[in-house]
Formats: structure tokens, C-alpha cells, sequence
């Protein structure tokens, strides 16, 4: 699967239980449920700057609707994750925007999967699949995520959710992990469909 440049761009940079985030927010069907993905750019990330700048979001998102639910900071690779619901994409726009200044480079809408608890021990990870516009549905990721679950205790992964942009044909799964390679093996041998890249993140929240 070759990704679009767009995915590119989203995957060189998603909901965890109640300890972790508010994701039990996400049963507000009243409102649209978003990923935003920030740039910045290897060097340019620090965990504390993006733990500031999430409490000026904080401070702000009821002006617009918004309700920030988590985030997830690659470090090495200089970019931010934001998961959250509002009415529209533009309304997570004025609240970065009001609150710090730094806009998103995409904005994705997403239909949460089925969130399983935090383990102890492991790292975190988001690993990304395209299948392109029209390719990929919600209710076939169900089948497919059932699969991991089936499979993750081999390889000792902790899949705890995942995120579908059916419209651009786009999967991202949050797992905790010894390290990147148990991710893509349990996804081998689940249902052969590999991730096009996976990153190393730290959870907001924590």
C-alpha cells in the first residue's frame, strides 16, 4: 500500500481509560469527534511545552465548543497529536489559535473503536494504515481489531483503541508495547494488514 501525501505527512509525526483522559467525553453525540496533528519539526518538541500549551487549551475550548480529550507527543520526530470533539474543525482552529497560536497542519474526523484499560509497563504507540478514499470502513475495522485482541497476549501488546477516518481511507491504532516490531507482528499474524509507519509516543494526561 503506497501512502498519500497527506497520510505521509500525518504519519512522520488518536482513547485511553478514564486514568489516563476524559475519553468517556466521547459519548457527546452532539458533537464530531477529531484528531489535529502539529509539525513543529525533530528538536523542536518537548513534553513540558506541549503540557503548557494543553492547559491553555484547556482554558479556552469552551468559547468554541471544544473539548480536548488527549494528546500524544512524538518527541523525536516533532509532532503533537490532539484528540477532541467540537462542532467543526474550524472551531479546534480558533481554539489553538486563541490559545497558543499554534495551528494544526491536519485535521482528521474519526470514528473511535472500542477502548480497552492501561497495562503496567510498556511504551506507547500509534501505528498508521491507509487504504485510500472509500477503501476502508468502520464496521470492517471492528472485525479486523478483534483479530489483534485474539492475538496481542503472544507478543505481549496491549491494544487499547482505535480511530478510523473512513473518508480518507485512514486507520490509526494506540497499543502499548515492548517495542514497535511486537505491534506490527501481532498485526501480521491478526490479519496481515501492516501498518505503513508506527511512532513512539507519551500520552497527555499522565
Amino acid at each position: 500500500m503506497k501512502i498519500a501525501p497527506v497520510f505521509t505527512a500525518f504519519a512522520s509525526i488518536c482513547l485511553l481509560s478514564s486514568t489516563l483522559s476524559a475519553q468517556s467525553n466521547q459519548g457527546d453525540t452532539t458533537k464530531n469527534l477529531y484528531i489535529d496533528v502539529h509539525h513543529l519539526g525533530p528538536g523542536k518538541v518537548t513534553y513540558k511545552a506541549v503540557a503548557a500549551a494543553h492547559k491553555k487549551d484547556l482554558a479556552v475550548e469552551s468559547k468554541y465548543g471544544v473539548h480536548f480529550i488527549n494528546y500524544w507527543v512524538d518527541e523525536a520526530g516533532g509532532t503533537i497529536y490532539c484528540l477532541s470533539t467540537a462542532p467543526d474543525s474550524d472551531a479546534i482552529r480558533k481554539t489553538h489559535a486563541e490559545a497558543h497560536g499554534l495551528l494544526p497542519d491536519q485535521i482528521f474526523p474519526v470514528v473511535a473503536g472500542a477502548e480497552s484499560p492501561i497495562v503496567k509497563g510498556g511504551y506507547f504507540y500509534l501505528d498508521f494504515h491507509e487504504f485510500g478514499p472509500g477503501n476502508v470502513t468502520a464496521a470492517a475495522v471492528v472485525g479486523a481489531h478483534q483479530k489483534d485482541l485474539a492475538t496481542e497476549g503472544k507478543y505481549g501488546v496491549n491494544f487499547l483503541d482505535y480511530w478510523v477516518d473512513e473518508k480518507a481511507g485512514l486507520v490509526v491504532c494506540l497499543s502499548q508495547a515492548a517495542d514497535s516490531s511486537a505491534v506490527i507482528n501481532t498485526h501480521r499474524e491478526a490479519h496481515g494488514l501492516l501498518p505503513e509507519s508506527i511512532v513512539k509516543v507519551k500520552p497527555g494526561n499522565q
